[in-house]
């Protein structure tokens, strides 16, 4: 009971999380003090009290293993292939579903006090590189693995991947004001798809490794867009 309990809120925090230093204290596109201290506070937050409490109840460790070749192929061609298509809808959209998404981005990078090319390429090497495992950490080896320690792989997959998807939501909403539906939620499923991916890339071979190149591609691909939208 304990441990679903704590399953439950570690699906359910991050959204919470990401919705209070993304849209509750965000707003006028200045350099917000409020969104700074609450960032990394809840990525603290999120990365370590949900983590040490379910290891406390099952002592689930994490032992890394190399990835198997086969494994780190399907991760760099579905990376690859995922940051070009994003890439390419990009510009297939510039003038229409992301028209006004220049503007907002530009005023969520002034909040988080990044609002130079430098700054913000230095944002981007760090969500691209770190942030990517800190995440696959959290819903691949911390989310999935204790899912698949009580049911069969595609609902824990499946379960995993609507978590992970669930915060980047109210981004995406942000971004894309007034195409909740037609834009936000599609884009949002895709989301979700790559985390059942990397679920699988980590069932397969055991290893973070496969599953964090991966994902790092993918970001990497949508740091892109946004420097290219705002700079």
């Amino acid at each position: 009971m304990i441990r679903w309990l704590i399953l439950v809120v570690a699906m359910t925090l991050p959204a919470c999380l990401g919705y209070t230093y993304f849209v509750a204290l965000g707003g006028g596109g200045a350099t917000n003090s409020a969104v700074r201290v609450a960032y990394p506070l809840a990525k603290v937050i999120q990365l370590s009290i949900p983590i040490l409490a379910f290891q406390l109840v099952t002592r689930k460790k994490l032992n890394p293993r190399v990835s198997r070749r086969s494994a780190l192929i399907w991760g760099i061609c579905f990376g690859v292939s995922t940051a070009a298509a994003i890439v390419a809808l990009s510009w297939h959209w510039k003038d229409t579903v992301l028209a006004d998404a220049p503007v907002r981005i530009r005023q969520k990078v002034e909040e988080f006090g990044v609002g130079s090319p430098s700054k913000f390429i230095a944002l981007a090497a760090f969500l691209s590189l770190i942030h990517s495992f800190l995440e696959e950490y959290y819903w691949r080896w911390f989310v999935f693995g204790a899912l698949r320690l009580s049911m069969p792989f595609a609902p824990a997959a499946c379960l995993s991947g609507l978590a992970f998807s669930a915060h980047h939501l109210f981004v995406l909403d942000e971004y894309l004001p007034g195409r909740f539906w037609t834009a936000a939620v599609p884009l949002n499923l895709g989301i979700a798809i790559g985390g059942v991916f990397w679920a699988w890339l980590y069932e397969r071979s055991g290893s973070l490794r496969s599953s964090w190149i991966s994902h790092a591609l993918v970001d990497a691909g949508i740091m892109y867009v946004g420097y290219r939208l705002v700079f």
